[in-house]
């Protein structure tokens, strides 16, 4: 396996910390002010398994690892006090996520909606949302003759998943809204 070094990282890349999965988040390189100083290399880093982010500095002589990850498309079937449950679109293996690892996510999930799944040594160790996702509004207040789609008003609704967000004035219950799954904006009607 090719190893990486410390001056060939990028964003979005994974490496190997100390035997940890990461992946980089964002990278900055710091020229020497000293003759005779090497080139710092000041990293943002985010732990696959965990989640934590950190900051990290390297030289550029340092050398990574690529850890043996692969992401997957996978299906959504359904939650139970087990975790949250999904089947793998190619092998049609099911697998499950604890609820620790889905946290806010649950509010996007439908059945049947196809996610990116990180694998890690095999196991499926974080989700990865599409970025918009149609829902339909279970509740909110009624419309009022008048409210236009130029309105900038918004009103609060809650969504089939029981996800509270905030709608335009003109949405009735029962309409479909696409969701922006990164800010947890609607961006209109489906």
């Amino acid at each position: 396996m090719a190893l990486i070094g410390a001056n060939e990282l990028k964003r979005r890349m994974m490496i190997k910390v100390d035997g940890e999965p990461y992946a980089v988040v964002d990278v900055t390189f710091a020229s020497p002010s000293a003759r005779g100083a090497s080139t710092m290399v000041r990293t943002r880093l985010r732990h696959l398994l965990t989640g934590a982010v950190q900051e990290k500095s390297f030289k550029t002589g340092e050398k990574f690892e690529e850890p043996d990850v692969a992401y997957a498309n996978a299906s959504f079937m359904y939650s139970d006090s087990d975790g949250f449950h999904f089947m793998d679109e190619e092998t049609f293996e099911q697998f499950r996520l604890p609820a620790e690892q889905v946290s806010e996510d649950r509010g996007y999930l439908t059945d049947g909606l196809v996610v990116q799944v990180l694998k890690y040594n095999g196991e499926a160790v974080a989700l990865e949302l599409p970025q918009f996702v149609e829902l339909t509004v279970a509740e909110t207040e009624p419309g009022i003759k008048g409210n236009t789609a130029a309105g900038r008003d918004l009103k609060p609704a809650t969504l089939q998943t029981g996800l509270q967000v905030r709608v335009p004035l003109f949405i009735e219950e029962g309409e479909r809204v696409r969701v922006n799954t990164q800010t947890g904006e609607v961006t209109g009607r489906a």
